[in-house]
């Protein structure tokens, strides 16, 4: 009996396994970053591209914050890298971002990013802190 044991821990881990879910990550759908600002990501197309469009919670622009629109691509993984931008529709300004989109220990899909500003500049010589 002790040496059926092991055959049996091994079968039962492998039955366990066989009947997990396949962890993935998906784009598509609504997003909420931790200050408040909300994503939605339309369907994902076969090439990568997909489009959206993003509500952001946080400015410095005087004007009425509306939904911008945003385009982007992606890999076709299971845990893909994607990069988009954003074109701000109240203010003069671009918005890059690129990130990877994970499933976390406890099965949750959590985007991590980083992003790029960009203003509009009223010359060349003051570049230098539009981004």
């Amino acid at each position: 009996m002790v040496q059926a044991t092991p055959f049996l821990l091994v079968l039962s881990l492998a039955l366990m396994a066989h009947g997990l879910p396949e962890r993935k990550c998906v784009l598509t759908g609504q997003w909420i970053n931790d200050l408040g600002s909300t994503m939605h990501i339309n369907k994902l197309q076969e090439n990568g591209s997909f489009n959206g469009t993003y509500l952001t919670a946080v400015s410095m622009s005087p004007k009425k914050i509306l939904k911008s629109p945003l385009l982007g691509f992606q890999h076709h993984t299971d845990q893909p890298t994607f990069g988009f931008t954003v074109k701000w529709t109240f203010t003069n300004t671009i918005t890059v971002f690129t990130g990877q989109c994970f499933v976390n220990d406890d099965g949750n899909e959590v985007l991590d990013t980083m992003w790029l500003l960009r203003l509009d500049a009223d010359s060349e010589k003051h570049n230098w802190n539009a981004t």
